[in-house]
C-alpha cells in the first residue's frame, strides 16, 4: 500500500511545481538540503508567476528562481539567514533578511506566516513510509504543518538520520514526489584557522573541562578549537548544538566525545542542520549516536540550559564598549543574520557551570588596506545589535579574554580596552572619556 501510495504521488519537477501560484510563499529548502531539480522547474514558470516569495536561507547552491529574474518581478527571495549568494541579491533588492531567533522558527510559521508550498530535499522513502530530512531538519516539520501542497525532491545521497522527532515526513502528507537521483550534496569546506584563530581559541580552550557539553558556531576560530579539543586531553564531552560541521567529527573520532556527562539525550549527538565536507556527510548516515531535532528544541534556551557545563562558542564582527555585539551586519549593510547566537548566549550562561564566549579577532581590515578595530566605542551607524550587553559573558580576543558580567560601565570599557589591539588603546580610552565611561585613577 505504501509503496502504491509512493507511485501515484510520483511526478516529474515540471508537473509539481504547476502548484504554485502567483502571491504565494514558498518553503524551500535550507543549507545543504536545496531542491534544485523543483527550483530549476519553477525558473522554468517565471514568465506565468508574479510576486511568489521564496523562504529559506544559509544557501549554498545558486538558485535559479532568483538568478533568472533580474527584475524580483516574477520571484522574491526572503532569507533567514544570509549566505555569500544572497548577501549580493539583497544588495540588489532581490533578496530580504528575516530578522530571526532562530529558536523561535517554528513556532513563527505555525503562528504567524503564510505558506502555501513546502518543497524540500528529503532521503530516499524507508519501507514504512517515512523520508528523512537529512542534514537539514530545522523547521520543516512545523512549515509542513501548514503548507497547501508538500512536494519533496527525493536525492539519493541525502543521509536517513536518526532523530528525536520531527526530523521526517510520511507519505501520507506529501502531495507529490520527484526522483531526483544521485545528485551528491553541497560542500562546505571548513574556513582555514588562521594564528590568530588559534591564538584566540588558546584562551578558550582552558574554560572547557571533561564532561562539558560543545556548541560551536562557524567559521575559523571555532574550527581552530574543535581541532585543539581532538587534540587535547578532554574526555567525556557532550554535542548540543545548532549546525553540525566537520569539527565535530574530528572530535568524536579523536575519541574525545561520549554524551555519558549530559542531562538530556545523554549519549547522542544533538543538532538541527549540517553542512560540510563529504565525510560529514558520511558520519551522518544512518548513525544511531545523532540525534537530529527542529530548532526549537536545539537552540531553545529553557532546554539547553538544563545541561550543565554547556559551553558556548560564537562569533562577532564588532562590540562596543559597553559590550553591546554585532554578530550579523556591517553598519547597515546584512553579512549573514542573527540565527542562534543569543539562545547559546543566553543557554550556557544559564547552565549548571556554563559558558559563554564571544570570540573576534582584535582588528579587520578594509578595501583599501585600511586596518580598524572590531571594538569600537560605539557601534558603527546602522549596526545590528545581535547581543544586548546585560547577555553577554566572555568576550575573547587575540589579546586576551574578559569577563563582563557584574561590571559597570567604566569597568566594561576598561576590560575590552585591555583586549583590544595595543595600537587602537589610546583612541579607544578617548572615545570612553567622551562617553563618560572612563573612570579617573589617583
Amino acid at each position: 500500500m505504501i509503496r502504491e501510495e509512493y507511485q501515484k504521488k510520483c511526478v516529474s519537477a515540471d508537473e509539481a511545481v504547476k502548484v504554485v501560484r502567483s502571491g504565494d510563499w514558498v518553503e524551500f529548502g535550507w543549507a545543504a538540503s536545496m531542491p534544485t531539480l523543483l527550483d530549476e522547474a519553477l525558473a522554468r514558470r517565471k514568465d506565468e508567476l508574479h510576486d511568489v516569495n521564496m523562504r529559506g536561507g544559509v544557501i549554498l547552491t545558486p538558485i535559479a528562481c532568483v538568478e533568472s529574474d533580474p527584475t524580483g518581478e516574477h520571484f522574491t527571495w526572503n532569507s533567514w539567514h544570509l549566505g555569500g549568494r544572497e548577501r549580493k541579491w539583497a544588495q540588489k533588492g532581490l533578496a530580504y533578511y528575516i530578522p530571526l531567533k532562530y529558536s523561535e522558527m517554528p513556532r513563527w510559521i505555525r503562528e504567524n506566516l503564510q505558506t502555501d508550498v513546502v518543497a524540500i530535499q528529503v532521503a530516499p522513502m524507508d519501507e514504512h513510509g517515512y523520508f528523512s530530512f537529512g542534514v537539514s531538519i530545522s523547521h520543516y516539520a512545523a512549515a509542513i504543518e501548514k503548507a497547501r501542497n508538500v512536494i519533496v525532491e527525493v536525492n539519493e545521497d541525502m543521509p536517513k538520520v536518526h532523530g528525536g522527532y520531527d526530523h521526517m515526513v510520511h507519505i501520507s502528507k506529501v502531495d507529490y514526489v520527484v526522483e531526483g537521483g544521485h545528485r551528491g550534496l553541497p560542500i562546505l569546506p571548513s574556513a582555514p584557522a588562521s594564528d590568530i584563530d588559534r591564538q584566540i581559541a588558546s584562551y578558550v580552550l582552558p574554560e572547557i573541562h571533561d564532561g562539558a557539553c560543545i556548541q560551536l558556531g562557524i567559521g575559523g576560530m571555532p574550527n581552530a578549537l574543535g581541532q585543539m579539543i581532538a587534540e587535547s586531553d578532554l574526555k567525556d564531552l557532550g554535542i548540543h548544538t545548532e549546525m553540525l560541521v566537520d569539527g565535530f567529527v574530528d572530535m568524536v573520532n579523536a575519541g574525545k566525545v561520549t554524551g555519558k556527562c549530559k542531562n538530556l539525550d545523554r549519549g547522542r549527538i544533538v543538532y538541527s542542520f549540517a553542512a560540510g565536507t563529504q565525510k560529514l556527510y558520511d558520519f551522518m548516515r544512518d548513525n544511531p549516536s545523532l540525534a537530529g531535532y527542529p530548532v526549537d528544541y536545539s537552540n531553545m534556551p529553557f532546554i539547553a540550559s538544563q545541561i550543565d557545563r554547556f559551553v558556548s562558542i560564537n562569533s562577532a564582527l564588532e562590540i562596543d564598549l559597553t559590550g553591546q555585539v554585532c554578530s550579523e551586519s556591517a553598519g547597515s549593510s546584512m553579512i549573514s543574520g542573527a540565527g542562534g547566537q543569543l539562545d547559546f548566549v543566553e543557554a550556557a550562561y544559564h547552565s549548571k557551570g556554563g559558558k559563554s564566549f564571544i570570540c573576534l579577532p582584535s582588528t579587520y581590515k578594509d578595501k583599501e588596506g585600511n586596518i580598524h578595530s572590531r571594538i569600537k566605542g560605539t557601534m558603527t551607524l546602522g549596526s545590528v545589535i545581535t547581543d544586548t550587553r546585560p547577555t553577554v559573558q566572555y568576550v575573547v580576543t587575540e589579546y586576551g579574554k574578559v569577563n563582563l558580567k557584574g561590571l559597570s560601565t567604566w569597568q566594561r570599557a576598561e576590560a575590552l580596552i585591555s583586549i583590544a589591539h595595543p595600537d587602537f588603546r589610546e583612541e579607544l580610552i578617548e572615545e570612553a572619556k567622551k562617553l563618560k565611561i572612563w573612570r579617573k585613577k589617583a
